[in-house]
């Protein structure tokens, strides 16, 4: 069987993480990493490491180039909702030029690319979504977004793009998502004010990292929906948080999300129906408790 050569940009974030292990684990890819910082969180030496910056055109296509990428997985963006709506010009950099440059390494390179949306892209109104569904983003990141989709699925590029939403999970050297957040301020003891008007599903960031390798293993092209099993609104699951890791529930006060005044609109009644994945992909994502359940064990793990 031939060796694919798969480059993973973005490879130091969280996502980036979770989908190089996967594909180390096989014996049958060739994988380089390659992030915006100048050195990797992980030292692996069967994965060479390269920095490459996706807004920087030429490091794109000199790294793709070097590597003969036949699978290119982008797991890099801004991702941070309130900075994409104040620093709009930098979002569109990342979020949109950098896609752009990554479709062109792609169809020089005559690789596939992979590329991770948000649920972002609509307005919240009548989820839970189908892939059928009309985006209407309210956001600047939903837009960076829609417009990033857009540029690869009309790219002409042989693609796979999955939405997805609520993030969370443990990877070494990543920045704080809503899990981690909320478990380190319980643990603190601290009160917290989760919304309860928000509702979608938390995703399991290893779920997401699977669907986006077996995606990629069977061939499957085209856009996807691949989340959490459950839809509930961010208060719900941060009481099933504290119940998991058997901290203080009392902690946690619902608030609306209007009450944050927080510069970025948010989509409320969101959710990604993922029954185009389950079916094809043979997705089957973890409820909110059982990835909860995995999230405490990886962090036992790591504080040996």
């Amino acid at each position: 069987m031939d060796i694919e050569r798969i480059l993973v940009v973005g490879s130091n974030g969280l996502l980036g993480q979770k989908v190089a292990d996967q594909l180390l684990r096989s014996a049958n890819y060739a994988v380089t990493l390659a992030s915006v910082e100048e050195t990797p969180i992980h030292v692996n030496p069967s994965a060479p490491y390269h920095r490459m910056d996706i807004t920087n055109r030429r490091q794109v296509k000199d790294t793709a180039a070097m590597v003969d990428a036949q699978v290119i997985i982008n797991c890099a963006a801004m991702t941070n909702v309130d900075a994409c709506e104040t620093e709009r010009e930098m979002a569109w950099k990342i979020n949109v030029n950098g896609v752009e440059h990554l479709v062109e390494a792609a169809r020089k390179n005559g690789a596939m690319i992979v590329h991770v949306s948000t649920d972002y892209v609509f307005d919240g109104k009548a989820g839970p979504y189908s892939e059928d569904d009309r985006p209407e983003p309210l956001s600047y990141y939903g837009k960076s977004k829609l417009a990033s989709e857009n540029i690869v699925r009309s790219s002409g590029v042989r693609h796979f793009v999955a939405r997805t939403m609520v993030l969370y999970g443990y990877a070494e050297g990543v920045k704080a998502n809503f899990a981690l957040w909320l478990i380190k301020s319980l643990q603190e003891g601290q009160p917290v004010r989760v919304v309860d008007d928000q509702f979608g599903n938390p995703t399991l960031v290893d779920d997401l990292a699977f669907g986006l390798v077996r995606a990629m293993e069977l061939g499957k092209t085209g856009l996807y929906h691949l989340a959490g099993r459950d839809i509930q609104n961010r208060f719900e699951f941060a009481r099933t948080l504290a119940h998991v890791f058997g901290l203080d529930a009392s902690l946690i006060h619902p608030i609306k999300t209007a009450q944050l005044k927080q510069p970025a609109p948010r989509p409320l009644k969101s959710g990604l129906l993922t029954l185009k994945a389950e079916v094809d992909l043979g997705f089957k994502p973890n409820s909110s408790e059982q990835g909860l359940n995995v999230l405490k064990t990886q962090l036992t793990r790591a504080a040996r």
